[in-house]
């Protein structure tokens, strides 16, 4: 498929998306939201990707929105399917890769935009950066997993304030109530990005994987996360990467995975 939404390269196994709708602040349209499905589902397999960065063109925007035009008309039926083939489809299933996906926030991070941070397992954002979710300005509510994911991240009384109050927060708040773990100049984004992939890499995919997993299992409807942790864990035991991993470590070098 030929990707006229997204800017994408590999480079020493990090692979960068970069959506990239300049004239409309990398707004989200079912055009975006469909190469985004295809893409991922190519990298969930692919050999030379190991961690994910995905990104806004430009400086201005990571994404600043849905494109409101599109679903404006709705009805009921139509919204609630919307919502549940976008969540399905693309931001849960960005939140279930088990490669590490770092988003890297540039600028406006807002409604459906921040919903797609929020599904990323790492965030972090330039010192200009501002995060929202507006929706109920416009008379709905986020739908695209930021009422769930929100409150998982920053504590439910501090999402149900921004979600209600719709207001914009920047980047040194979005840092203290733990929605980015890091705040950098805009020059030092994809540097940053780079450099926390690497330290990644430096582990084991296997084990960062499993972690992933076990993770996510914690907010799971019926789920024990314990025990799903102690299953995650015992399966490394069987892994060639545990094998180099404790091997290295009695050694006194490198592990190399």
């Amino acid at each position: 498929m030929e990707f006229k939404n997204l800017l994408v390269e590999n480079n020493d196994f990090i692979s960068w998306i970069s959506i990239h709708r300049p004239s409309k602040l990398n707004a989200l349209n079912l055009a975006v939201l469909e190469e985004l499905q295809v893409l991922f589902a190519q990298l969930k397999t692919d050999k030379n990707t190991r961690v994910i960065v995905l990104t806004g063109s430009g400086e201005k925007a990571f994404v600043a929105g849905a494109d409101i035009s599109e679903f404006s008309h709705f009805d009921q039926n139509q919204g609630t399917d919307l919502s549940r083939k976008g969540k399905e489809l693309v931001f849960d299933f960005i939140a279930s890769t088990h490669k590490p996906v770092i988003a890297a926030i540039n600028g406006f991070a807002l409604g459906g935009g921040l919903e797609l941070a929020l599904s990323c397992h790492v965030r972090i954002a330039t010192s200009n950066a501002r995060m929202g979710l507006p929706e109920t300005s416009l008379g709905v509510i986020p739908g695209y997993g930021g009422t769930q994911r929100l409150p998982q991240i920053i504590g439910r009384g501090r999402a149900t304030e921004l979600i209600l109050t719709g207001r914009m927060i920047n980047a040194e708040e979005a840092l203290q109530v733990g929605l980015v773990s890091r705040v950098v100049p805009q020059n030092e984004l994809l540097d940053t990005a780079a450099l926390i992939a690497a330290t990644i890499m430096k582990n084991s995919p296997h084990a960062s994987s499993r972690a992933i997993r076990a993770i996510a299992s914690a907010y799971e409807d019926g789920v024990d996360g314990m025990e799903k942790e102690s299953e995650h864990f015992g399966a490394c035991f069987d892994h060639p990467e545990f094998k180099e991993g404790t091997q290295a470590f009695l050694e006194k070098r490198k592990a190399k995975f």
